[in-house]
């Protein structure tokens, strides 16, 4: 094998976690993200909720017409990310590349530390023991000759299971009469496409290959690649440099049209990118706006700006964004900065040694937050360290809507 691949994916990873931490919750269809009466959707369920039907990404308002005994739950982002730190951890022992796809989910490339598919199978179960006694959890692991194979292989057994696809002729021979949605990045959209001309099953796009390509064009060729097992996509180390754009954004349980909460919201937002950039030492050149209006229709915009890295320059610039664009019910609000780049070393002169420009942005972006406080009765300058962490930041800013409801 010119590359041997495993990859690893928790078993409902929020769901597990909350059960681990609450053994009450063994056996009942739980359901984590938005609450019943809420806006929001499905962030992961357990399995006995799955055998309701509910899923991933379903509004939660349907997850609850179909299982209203159901128990549903808040997610708890920091928590997650602590154990997603711990099977790190576990996961880099045995790779000498780590891809990481989710909280919950990487490739790993054993290639030189297996140095067979035995020595892969070895790796592939130490890693499934040792999630299971230190952290209390289960994972399915795929072992494969690529990455599209490796996933598929981790999809075949679950839960807590384990599969090998060695070859492509493996590959191919297990998925040609599956649907065209077995392959990789054949999603919804694409599959209806395909159908509409009469190509429902992998060996479909085998025996069509002038169809799918003509139909797909770039996509459709490697959609016939993948048809044929050929994938030799290496594992890629994230890098945040790597990232094309860094960005917060929030649901309102209820829409808003209040202009002085909108830019609240978005000063928190701004606070959060900021908070993020700079843990990864990076800026950007441009800001962005997002809005989702009540009749859902999404908007963005954009605008360059030097060096938009502080809290207070991202703020102003999609405040400024926010004054431009049509007012009207506001369901979903969302501040980022693009064009990242980590160099910001550059020569200091005289100018900069006598211009007290950050100290005047600290000192109004302290203003702000002061006036923000006096405004809903709350102490944002002495907690930001909560408002960062994800749902501190949505309770915040549900309680800020009710309060300015109120008044």
């Amino acid at each position: 094998m010119d590359q041997i691949i495993i990859h690893v994916d928790m078993d409902a990873f929020y769901a597990s976690v909350e059960v681990r931490d609450d053994p009450g919750l063994r056996g009942k269809p739980l359901i984590i993200g938005a609450l019943p009466g809420e806006r929001g959707v499905v962030a992961t369920c357990s399995y006995e909720a799955r055998r309701y039907g509910i899923h991933s990404a379903m509004n939660i308002k349907e997850a609850y017409r179909l299982c209203p005994g159901g128990i549903y739950m808040h997610p708890n982002f920091e928590k997650y990310k602590s154990v997603s730190g711990q099977l790190h951890q576990i996961w880099n022992s045995y790779a000498s590349a780590l891809e990481a796809i989710a909280l919950d989910e990487a490739y790993l490339d054993v290639t030189l530390q297996a140095q067979n598919l035995e020595g892969a199978r070895r790796i592939a179960h130490t890693i499934k023991e040792r999630t299971r006694k230190e952290l209390g959890l289960t994972c399915s692991i795929g072992v494969a000759y690529s990455k599209t194979a490796a996933k598929t292989a981790s999809e075949e057994k679950k839960p807590d299971g384990y599969f090998e696809i060695p070859t492509a002729e493996d590959f191919v021979d297990l998925i040609i009469d599956r649907d065209v949605r077995v392959l990789y990045t054949v999603g919804a959209m694409t599959a209806e496409k395909l159908y509409a001309v009469g190509i429902r099953t992998v060996r479909d796009i085998r025996d069509n290959r002038e169809t799918v390509e003509r139909l797909l064009g770039k996509q459709g060729r490697w959609i016939s690649r993948l048809a044929r097992g050929e994938d030799d996509r290496r594992v890629t180390p994230y890098r945040p440099q790597d990232a094309k754009s860094i960005s917060r954004e929030v649901t309102f349980q209820e829409d808003v049209e209040d202009p002085v909460l909108l830019k609240d919201v978005l000063l928190l937002l701004a606070l959060c990118v900021e908070h993020r950039a700079r843990r990864h030492r990076l800026h950007g050149n441009g800001v962005t706006l997002k809005l989702t209006y009540s009749d859902m229709r999404g908007i963005t915009r954009s605008r360059n700006q030097l060096r938009s890295d502080s809290a207070l320059s991202i703020y102003r610039e999609a405040e400024h964004l926010l004054e431009h664009v049509d007012k009207g019910p506001v369901r979903l609000i969302g501040a980022g900065i693009y064009d990242l780049s980590t160099e910001i070393e550059r020569q200091i002169s005289m100018e900069d040694l006598l211009d007290d420009r950050e100290q005047r942005q600290e000192e109004e972006l302290g203003m702000l937050l002061e006036e923000m406080g006096d405004r809903y009765g709350l102490d944002f300058a002495g907690h930001l360290d909560q408002i960062y962490q994800t749902d501190t930041l949505h309770r915040t800013i549900e309680y800020m809507r009710k309060y300015r409801k109120r008044t």
